[in-house]
């Protein structure tokens, strides 16, 4: 099986910054709508939401506040662990793995590295 088989499309594209309330601030004046929030373990979450675009930001303190500063982009799949398994056979170099108690039922994702060193997520919304 392929990863096209289970990818469904954008899930959303990670922002890291140093003040979440202006960040949701400008998104919201922008058009965006908060989905969600939550506290993971001190670190401030927002999802935000415009059509079918959903940015994720996080207050972590570690924003460069360059161009380019965009953290990940993360993938909808239909199936987390076989795509891992995918990832696995294709022996892509996986950074970090995980579920986090975000939405009604949580999230399952892991991450691996692109050539240009990106981040690339595959998630699965339970």
């Amino acid at each position: 099986m392929a990863f096209s088989k289970l990818a469904t499309g954008l899930q959303h594209i990670g922002v890291p910054t140093n003040d979440i309330e202006a960040t949701v601030a400008f998104y919201t004046a922008l058009g965006f709508e908060v989905i969600f929030r939550a506290d993971n373990n001190g670190e401030l979450v927002a999802f935000m939401q415009l059509g079918d675009l959903v940015i994720e930001t996080y207050q972590n303190f570690k924003a460069v506040g360059t161009a380019g500063a965009v953290d990940h982009i993360a993938i909808n799949v239909t199936d987390v662990d076989e795509a891992r398994r995918i990832a696995d056979a294709m022996h892509l170099e996986v950074i970090e793995e995980g579920a986090l108690p975000f939405f009604e039922r949580g999230v399952k994702y892991f991450t691996i590295l692109g050539p240009n060193r990106e981040k690339l997520e595959f998630n699965q919304r339970y």
